[in-house]
């Protein structure tokens, strides 16, 4: 019996649906975001099952796939996610012309990609390690893992690596980045400035800040990560308790400009005065760029961090006036 002739209730007839946790793991987009687009922008359009859970099919799946490629390369959601296919495509292919105008890859990133491409992932580990001796926890991030970052996004979106291998890649590399920052962490245990790392809710990706940390512990500073998607006021309260001196929020490309600001406005609101907020990621730099709010310092790049770390400390008092203004 061909395809065509299956009667309609032959399971294999009926097109994959996949759940809105099954689509923020596949595409990096989170599962609050997905919702706002749905009411802001009328897309995804996602059908219901029974229980009114939302499901996304392969159609969809593929769009929001190219609308999270375009958001890494800087586009704007509003300017985006209401597009037609044709049009994403060609903004796509667009990029890709761009980055084959830049060059290729260093042989460095090239044969990283090789081995994930084979899955071969020990050759992928161990490349990294002698990576990260070789140029260090700062160096690593900006030779090797930044740019290896982009090829597989590249590479994903061209259908020539599964979900499953960008997911390899994503959990190779910070296994190994972890690794090196479990050794750099020793000698600096008691350094300032302690900064507190994460995420705002919605926001789940974890790497960008993995490597933020990278470029901090080398700078000397102390780190406290809670991971993605912390809600603000448990933000503030980690920072009270935790004595901390800085705390540093990513946001990443496909983050509305508006909830920026107002996401920002409001940590600002609850946090405790004497802590700096440090803000980056792709989606932060042009919204903030046009609000000057007091207390927040917008890194536009994860080198960056080391200025950022040594102006604080010139900023200190030195240890012996600390505390002396008390009467």
């Amino acid at each position: 019996m061909s395809a065509d002739d299956r009667p309609p209730s032959d399971p294999a007839s009926i097109p994959p649906l996949w759940t809105i946790a099954e689509v923020e793991r596949d595409t990096g987009i989170g599962k609050d975001t997905l919702r706002v687009w749905e009411r802001r922008y009328g897309f995804p359009q996602p059908q219901r099952d029974a229980g009114g859970n939302r499901l996304y099919d392969r159609i969809q799946l593929d769009r929001l796939r190219l609308i999270r490629r375009l958001l890494d390369a800087g586009h704007r959601p509003g300017r985006v996610v209401g597009l037609p296919t044709p049009q994403l495509q060609a903004l796509a292919q667009a990029l890709d012309a761009g980055v084959a105008a830049a060059g290729s890859p260093t042989d460095e990133v090239a044969r990283a990609l090789a081995w994930l491409r084979t899955d071969r992932v020990q050759e992928l580990r161990e490349d990294l390690r002698a990576a990260l001796r070789r140029h260090g926890l700062a160096g690593v991030v900006d030779a090797l893992v930044a740019p290896l970052a982009v090829q597989v996004g590249l590479a994903w979106q061209r259908g020539e690596l599964q979900v499953y291998q960008e997911h390899l890649f994503t959990e190779t590399v910070q296994a190994v980045l972890r690794e090196g920052l479990m050794v750099a962490e020793a000698a600096s245990c008691a350094a300032r400035p302690s900064v507190l790392l994460t995420t705002p809710p919605g926001e789940v990706h974890q790497l960008g800040l993995l490597m933020v940390q990278c470029h901090l512990v080398e700078a000397g500073a102390r780190c406290v990560t809670l991971g993605p998607s912390t809600p603000l006021a448990d933000i503030a309260a980690a920072a009270q308790r935790m004595a901390a001196d800085v705390v540093g929020l990513s946001f990443s490309a496909w983050a509305a400009p508006r909830d920026v600001v107002e996401t920002v406005q409001r940590l600002r609101g609850v946090m405790p005065s004497g802590v700096q907020l440090w803000v980056g990621g792709s989606g932060a730099q042009r919204p903030l760029k046009r609000v000057r709010l007091d207390g927040v310092l917008l890194l536009g790049h994860a080198a960056e961090v080391g200025a950022a770390v040594r102006r604080w400390r010139a900023a200190q008092p030195p240890a012996g006036l600390r505390g002396s203004s008390a009467p």
